[in-house]
């Protein structure tokens, strides 16, 4: 009897080194002036967005459209200020996908001295339709959100 593989597991996993302090990468992650530029990013193409969330321990992520409403649902699972953040990130709009510890966005913030590194993984992107489609999508879009978090973070530097 052959022994059935489990699938392969999708991710983005991406980094990124900022001349910036931990604080003021946190402050561009977390922080509702900077997360309205960087989020615009993941509504190219489609509907705009903007994301709430008091970024505490339990409480809901929600990226919301012009109207208000919730396209993206999610809840922080782990927090360290500064350190770590992660959350889940359903789209509303597809059926929901059971959902592991490790699926969401995790965000790590490593200070490196004068530089500090900011790694994101997002997924498991395997538990959904087209999953390998909307990972490639993911990845692209994380390409441009890195680099306009870097600027943003640097730019509080000076």
């Amino acid at each position: 009897m052959r022994k059935r593989r489990a699938p392969r597991r999708l991710f983005v996993d991406k980094s990124i080194e900022i001349n910036a302090r931990p604080s003021d990468v946190w402050s561009v992650l977390t922080e509702r002036a900077y997360t309205d530029q960087w989020a615009r990013e993941f509504s190219r193409g489609g509907p705009e967005f903007h994301i709430e969330s008091s970024w505490k321990l339990g409480e809901p992520v929600l990226w919301k459209d012009p109207d208000g409403r919730p396209l993206v649902e999610g809840v922080v699972t782990k927090l360290k200020p500064q350190r770590r953040l992660h959350f889940t990130a359903a789209d509303v709009r597809l059926p929901r996908p059971e959902l592991t510890a490790a699926d969401g966005i995790d965000c790590e913030i490593e200070d490196r001295g004068r530089r500090t590194k900011l790694h994101v993984r997002q997924g498991d992107f395997s538990t959904i339709e087209e999953g390998e489609k909307y990972r490639s999508l993911s990845d692209d879009i994380w390409s441009r959100v890195l680099p306009r978090m870097k600027r943003m973070a640097e730019a509080r530097v000076h």
